[in-house]
């Protein structure tokens, strides 16, 4: 937030399942949290301009959420940032990845380089991600992409090494919007 210009506010959206809503039940299907968080958002929006970002299925989410508006011929997003997802050539997961036993998603995990080192080793904290995660994974996996375009300007964020998609994924967004603003590269997943 310290980043940002005074004259921009900044919201984090925080789903059901996860920190200070775990003891809420989380969603296990796109379509239904999509439409949660689209009235929601109503309820919040004035007649300022608003942009999304998210990360990973928030990414997902923000770019299924600014369909909906569009398709409710509201006054949508002015900007979509997305980072580590694209709608073609991510790896999809699957609901079988979703239900794996723990000791597999655990590696599974590590092997994304998901969390530091240190949360592996803590029972307490691996208590409360693997919920979230697993419900992530299920959200995930419920995901047909239908090629729908969005009508506002996208920019794209990934890792230079990210395991989940090739190096040109982010192109996919190309045909997405009339005006892709293109891909900042990091270094890392």
């Amino acid at each position: 937030p310290q980043l940002l210009p005074e004259d921009v506010a900044h919201q984090i959206v925080q789903i059901p399942g996860r920190e200070m809503r775990r003891n809420e039940p989380s969603f296990l299907h796109i379509e239904p949290l999509v439409e949660a968080l689209y009235e929601a958002l109503l309820d919040e929006l004035d007649e300022r301009p608003f942009a999304f970002f998210g990360h990973c299925l928030g990414a997902q989410l923000a770019y299924r959420v600014t369909l909906l508006f569009e398709q409710d011929g509201m006054r949508g997003p002015i900007l979509l940032g997305a980072s580590g997802w694209t709608p073609v050539g991510f790896a999809m997961t699957t609901m079988e990845q979703a239900h794996m036993p723990e000791p597999e998603l655990i590696e599974w995990m590590k092997n994304l380089g998901s969390f530091p080192a240190d949360v592996y080793d803590d029972p307490q904290m691996l208590g409360m991600i693997i919920p979230a995660l697993r419900a992530d994974l299920e959200v995930s996996a419920t995901y047909v992409d239908d090629g729908a375009p969005v009508h506002v300007p996208i920019v794209a964020y990934s890792g230079k090494s990210d395991p989940l998609m090739p190096p040109d994924a982010m192109d996919a967004w190309i045909p997405r919007t009339p005006a892709f603003l293109g891909n900042s590269t990091f270094p890392g997943g």
